[in-house]
């Protein structure tokens, strides 16, 4: 089995991100892209210490890139927005 910080890569802290914190207590994070909604939830609930009550997945398509006349491209990732009870909160930017 793997552990929480295997399958929950960062946390993405962005305007639209914090914004569906503040209202409906959702957050969001970079994860492993074998990872399942299951090993999702169980690593959020074990790394932070909350209760979910839902996660969203997404596969999230890596964008082509150019410099010069080389074309490249981005790794291909996998986002979850992961929902907590009320009264709960995920800080992360705690003060150790």
């Amino acid at each position: 089995m793997r552990s929480s910080t295997d399958i929950i890569r960062r946390p993405l802290v962005t305007e639209k991100v914090t914004r569906l914190q503040e209202k409906v207590n959702q957050y969001a994070f970079e994860v492993d892209p074998t990872s399942n909604k299951i090993q999702i939830k169980k690593a959020v609930e074990e790394r932070f210490k909350v209760k979910v009550t839902q996660v969203r997945t997404l596969n999230v398509s890596g964008k082509i890139k150019r410099l010069g006349r080389f074309t490249g491209r981005r790794p291909d990732w996998k986002k979850a927005i992961v929902t907590i009870a009320e009264g709960q909160k995920i800080d992360f930017f705690e003060t150790a």
